[in-house]
């Protein structure tokens, strides 16, 4: 059977519906008639992908690649919208509307107290059409059209309380970093439109055995493979929107966007674009080894180094931030062993544990009444039980802990590592395995920090709480009331640690999202690694080259899910692990003041992390600072100088003197005229006279 163009329109426009009437009627319908709207889109989406899903593992549907209608033609070149749904798309599908219809939900309890909630539910539902544009594409154009309104969604939901100053600067700074990124993005699309002369995956990836031998001249003397500099072009534009390293500084100031719009982003929307593209584009990055070298070193260096940052972090959702930064750099070193299959199979995973971390620190930042500093947190979890076993699942899961989500796909990305011949896999495994013990690290430190020890907080009285005007750290009083300021209030901060009401545990809206996205945080993993990574469960949607198969390598001994759990725990990765437990529980349990001794005892270390390694400075000193010395050095010097001084106004001040001076000519004398006349005539004549002279 075949896939219907109806079924796949639905998925595509149901949220987009949501999005209109939430955002243009959001006035009329009121909140519960948006929050239903977008919600309901979602949900449908949601089914219909998990039918899509089914018609194409069991229903025995065959892949699908149509075009709906053609966007444009010029000449011999065309463009359409059109869906290629094979099982790596349908898997998308599944994890960008599943995760999305969470976030849905748990909106309703987080901002259910913010003037902003319609325009807010408008966002996450275009964000979820946008992602789905984007996965669910058979050409680069329209890759690049669900490209660009992912990143266009995200700096409006970063930037969403738009009264902040900080809110504006970190959208701002996501916008440009990416704009960075798409620049490469476009110009590997033009490179696979001038060497394979087409724009649709399917034509592109049967030519692209064409490239081989293939060059692009950029200078008399010099020459570049053609695979490689469409792979490596297109990987720019993946560094931007999975934020890799040097193009990673946004990723973590898309935390003073909302709570819901942090899990999206990291968990199932824009930071996996990249890694899915590159997935996606597998037949043309296997004829490159450099490409596939190169990637794979950006990925280790993100893995490990961003990972440490985690380390020194105080804000909840900071930390868990600088993990997703970690973790897409394991993804991205999957992607350059040719390990695509592990990368997207850990891009599942991962969507369902971060996507669990993140509305779990939500649900902690509602109970602290909106505190976001782990210092002044501790002993929650008699507090808030739920939230509790379910943030411990997720962490185990991040960790890697046998028969966890997580554990399947970063230990099989490790072994990949190690099986690989390519170029950088030597520092790419240094680099993983090391990161395995930097996130069992900050993630046990931040379970701990949060909900074990003694309480770092303080109920205030009665009287406290009206002196602080009922507020906390910007945010309301009320029980539910959302958990950040509302950008027409301006936040009136409180004494840290002190809260009005005793924290408890949050409403069911933000609950059952957590228990909801446990459940595949500990079992998905356990149920699909033997035929997503070893069973060839992605068909053709992936191509890998026989001598690069490093996955069909770990086939041969992947004895079935439960024997590759009980193995783990006598792995190296495990030990680090356990390693990272017994020094956080010794530190964060039995011996608190150690950590601050350590911290003075590293101070060196601890400034580097602390500064994030100094690439915001030098951003800001060499490219921001440098950029706008440069524009008034080519304003004054160029612009004002040149162009206004000397050539426009230059040129009419010319023009202006002549007149000048001609004008005194006109006196209106005639004698003047006769004198001017007789001397003119006077001249024709001697030049004359001279000129015979000089021919004799």
């Amino acid at each position: 059977m075949t896939l219907s163009t109806s079924i796949l329109l639905i998925i595509v426009l149901a949220p987009l519906a949501g999005c209109l009437l939430a955002g243009f009627l959001g006035k009329f319908i009121g909140r519960a008639g948006a929050h239903t709207a977008t919600i309901l889109g979602v949900a449908i989406a949601c089914a219909l992908s998990f039918y899509v899903l089914y018609q194409l593992v069991w229903g025995g549907a065959a892949s699908y690649n149509h075009d709906v209608y053609t966007w444009f033609e010029i000449g011999r070149f065309h463009a359409s919208v059109g869906f290629l749904i094979d099982r790596l798309t349908a898997m998308m599908m599944v994890v960008v509307t599943f995760v999305s219809l969470l976030v849905h939900i748990y909106t309703i309890g987080y901002m259910a107290d913010d003037p902003g909630y319609q325009r807010f539910f408008s966002y996450i539902s275009l964000f979820t059409f946008s992602m789905l544009m984007l996965v669910m594409s058979n050409n680069f154009m329209q890759l690049f059209f669900g490209w660009e309104a992912v990143g266009l969604v995200s700096y409006l939901l970063i930037g969403f309380w738009y009264r902040r100053p900080t809110a504006i600067f970190a959208n701002l700074k996501a916008f440009l970093v990416n704009r960075v990124g798409d620049f490469g993005f476009l110009l590997g699309i033009a490179a696979v439109l001038y060497f394979l002369d087409t724009l649709d995956y399917a034509t592109a990836f049967a030519h692209a055995g064409s490239l081989v031998g293939r060059t692009l001249q950029v200078s008399q003397n010099h020459a570049l493979d053609a695979a490689t500099v469409i792979g490596v072009l297109l990987f720019i534009g993946a560094m931007g929107k999975s934020a890799q390293v040097p193009l990673h500084v946004w990723l973590p100031d898309s935390m003073e966007g909302p709570t819901p719009i942090s899990a999206l982003i990291h968990a199932a929307t824009m930071v996996t674009a990249g890694i899915f593209m590159v997935a996606r584009m597998s037949p043309i990055y296997e004829l490159s080894d450099a490409a596939l070298g190169f990637v794979m070193v950006i990925g280790a260096t993100g893995a490990l180094f961003t990972g440490l940052i985690g380390i020194v972090q105080y804000d909840i959702k900071r930390v868990v931030a600088y993990s997703t930064l970690s973790q897409l750099g394991y993804m991205t070193v999957a992607l350059g062993a040719s390990a695509y299959a592990g990368a997207v199979f850990h891009l599942m995973t991962h969507a369902f544990f971060k996507a669990l971390l993140f509305l779990g620190a939500g649900s902690v930042i509602i109970a602290m009444h909106h505190e976001q500093d782990m210092r002044y947190m501790g002993g929650l979890r008699k507090y808030m039980p739920v939230t509790w076993i379910t943030m411990w699942i997720g962490a185990l899961a991040l960790c890697g802990v046998p028969f966890f989500s997580g554990f399947y796909s970063k230990d099989a990305i490790i072994e990949a590592v190690g099986l690989s011949h390519r170029w950088g896999s030597g520092y790419a495994y240094v680099c993983v395995m090391a990161g395995v013990f930097v996130t069992a690290l900050y993630t046990f430190r931040q379970m701990y920090l949060t909900f074990h020890g003694k309480e770092r907080f303080t109920v205030a009285a009665h009287d406290s709480h009206a002196a602080h005007g009922g507020h906390h750290r910007g945010g309301g009083a009320q029980e539910t009331a959302g958990p950040e300021p509302h950008p027409s209030v301006e936040p009136h901060h409180g004494e840290p640690g002190v809260l009005a009401h005793p924290p408890h545990e949050s409403p069911w809206v933000v609950t059952l999202p957590l228990v909801l996205l446990a459940i595949p945080s500990l079992l998905i993993g356990f149920f699909t690694v033997g035929p997503m990574l070893f069973g060839g469960w992605f068909g053709e949607a992936i191509h890998v080259e026989t001598s690069h198969d490093v996955l069909g390598e770990m086939a041969r001994e992947f004895q079935g899910s439960a024997a590759m759990a009980l193995h783990g725990f006598l792995s190296l990765p495990f030990a680090l692990v356990l390693l990272a437990f017994a020094i956080t529980t010794y530190i964060y349990l039995f011996n608190p003041g150690l950590a601050d001794r350590i911290k003075r005892a590293l101070k060196p270390l601890y400034v580097v992390l602390e500064n994030k390694y100094w690439f915001d400075t030098v951003y800001y000193a060499v490219f921001a600072r440098g950029g706008v010395a440069l524009g008034r050095l080519l304003w004054k010097g160029g612009d004002a100088a040149v162009i206004d001084g000397a050539l426009v106004n230059g040129s009419a001040a010319l023009v202006q003197r002549i007149a000048a001076a001609v004008r005194r000519l006109q006196s209106g004398y005639l004698y003047h005229y006769a004198v001017a006349m007789i001397l003119g005539l006077v001249l024709l004549l001697g030049g004359y006279w001279l000129v015979g002279q000089n021919g004799q």
